[in-house]
């Protein structure tokens, strides 16, 4: 059984937590203003819906009340009574819905005192419509009342009613007028679904049209961020482009934020390149003192020395990775990296069955090509050197995004390196990812390759994991970030 070694986590910072109600809501800006928009303008759409049909219905009340009103005057001046008591007259209220019978519309005069007789009623009046008594409704002062009773077809009617004095004599009669209150209802209901209707339509086409807008307002932002990501991808150096007024501050932030770190990568590079070679000097004098020292004293001096000068290069290696790390300029395609290194390896050892697989797609590394190839180079190395007659070399990329690093802005691509030689046991796996801890001490090299190759990618955020090999063998098995 293998045991997988991870490198340890780096440290991250404590990240602040919004409300449950921001999280909820979806991260896109433009779902959000266009979201906003729609309710503002459906509660918009409504408002006035629900303010044209007040209006409409209130106006069409009112003329309807003014137009049995009306009727019912006209109705007093064509009535008259004779001599006799009988009411006479031949009404014409201009209105043909007068005449059709079971319309909704009536009217009627009945005799509302003694020495008067007979009734008088329009030809679509084919049943008497029964009134409520005075007690129930009572007129008012101008002796007229108004209310709601049921039609001879079971409709709504409203009727206007009113007692008039026909003569000297004080004869008087009772005169109704009744309209279809159930054909107003029709006709409101029917202007509010036309209403319905149009506001539905442009409330869509204002939606749609609104959207577009923001839409196409936000495009710069999308300009950015596909600017941005050519930045990190390492096509661009800069954000190009012309930009609005509003966003363009963003973009020369972003740009001085860039130049800045480039700058930062820099000096901490030149800084690195001066100690190292401040100290090459003394180191070489030590090495070659201790070895034109000889002796066992003098090999101990030239040996500290080399050891020295490695964990300097070492160190300082780190220390420039650290600087870059952070930085989303670098982009290094693997394949041919890991071809080149192949080739001179075999080269070198023609004896060694050197083995590689290459997926079809492209991988770019998301560092430098230098730390690519130290990283390699040790495993590579140390593979060769345990070998018996093969090594096998395979990269290949990881489904899904995540992993280490930019919260997940890159891919992962999994490198692995197997031979056939002793392999490492298992309780001895972390032993040799150690500084300095060899387990044969036999064998050439200074205990220092596999404590590099985990440093640079714990340095990179990716893992390391030393299995047994199918071959029998060590199987060292990478996984670093790749770009798109």
């Amino acid at each position: 059984m293998s045991r997988r070694h991870k490198a340890e986590p780096l440290p991250t910072q404590q990240t602040i937590r919004s409300p449950l109600s921001l999280r909820l809501w979806p991260r896109s800006l433009a779902f959000r203003v266009i979201a906003f928009s729609t309710i503002w303008a459906i509660l918009t759409l409504i408002v006035i819906f629900t303010l044209i049909t007040t209006l409409y219905r209130q106006a069409s009340e009112r003329g309807f009340d003014s137009l049995l009103s009306a009727h019912l005057f006209n109705l007093i001046g064509s009535v008259g009574v004779s001599e006799g008591g009988s009411l006479t007259g031949a009404p014409d209220l201009g209105d043909l819905r007068f005449s059709e019978p079971n319309s909704g519309w009536y009217w009627s005069v009945e005799p509302a005192s003694e020495g008067v007789h007979g009734d008088l009623h329009s030809s679509s009046m084919t049943k008497t419509i029964p009134s409520p008594s005075v007690a129930e409704v009572p007129f008012n002062s101008s002796f007229q009342r108004s209310y709601a009773t049921e039609g001879i077809d079971g409709e709504e009617l409203e009727v206007f009613e009113s007692e008039f004095v026909l003569d000297a004599k004080n004869r008087a009669a009772r005169f109704r007028v009744m309209g279809n209150q159930t054909e107003l209802d029709q006709e409101i209901a029917s202007f509010q679904r036309r209403l319905l209707t149009y506001l539905s339509l442009f409330g869509v086409g204002m939606i749609a049209i609104n959207a577009i807008a923001i839409l196409l307002g936000l495009q710069p932002l999308r300009r950015v961020r596909n600017a941005l990501a050519m930045v990190r991808e390492g096509t661009a150096q800069r954000l190009d482009g012309h930009f609005p007024a509003e966003i363009e501050p963003l973009a020369n932030e972003t740009n001085a934020l860039i130049e800045n770190n480039k700058r930062i990568v820099e000096r901490s590079r030149t800084q690195v390149g001066n100690l190292a070679h401040s100290l090459k000097t003394p180191l070489a004098v030590l090495i070659n003192e201790g070895r034109a020292l000889g002796g066992a004293q003098g090999q101990l001096i030239a040996e500290q020395a080399a050891s020295m000068q490695k964990q300097v290069d070492h160190y300082l290696q780190r220390a420039r990775v650290a600087a870059q790390r952070d930085s989303v300029v670098y982009r290094t395609p693997v394949a041919p990296l890991v071809q080149r290194m192949v080739r001179v390896l075999q080269k070198l050892n023609p004896r060694t069955d050197l083995s590689l697989s290459l997926p079809a797609t492209d991988i770019i590394f998301a560092g430098e090509r230098e730390d690519l190839e130290e990283l390699l180079g040790n495993l590579l190395d140390n593979a060769m050197k345990w070998a018996k007659g093969a090594v096998a070399v395979s990269v290949s990329p990881i489904s899904g995004k995540g992993g280490a690093g930019k919260e997940g802005l890159a891919n992962l691509f999994e490198i692995s390196i197997e031979d056939d030689g002793p392999g490492i046991p298992e309780d001895k796996a972390r032993e040799v990812l150690k500084r300095g801890r060899r387990l044969d001490e036999t064998k050439p090299g200074t205990g220092l390759g596999l404590a590099i190759v985990a440093d640079l990618i714990n340095e990179y955020g990716g893992a390391l994991a030393l299995e047994r090999s199918g071959m029998g063998g060590l199987k060292a098995v990478v996984r670093l970030r790749s770009l798109q």
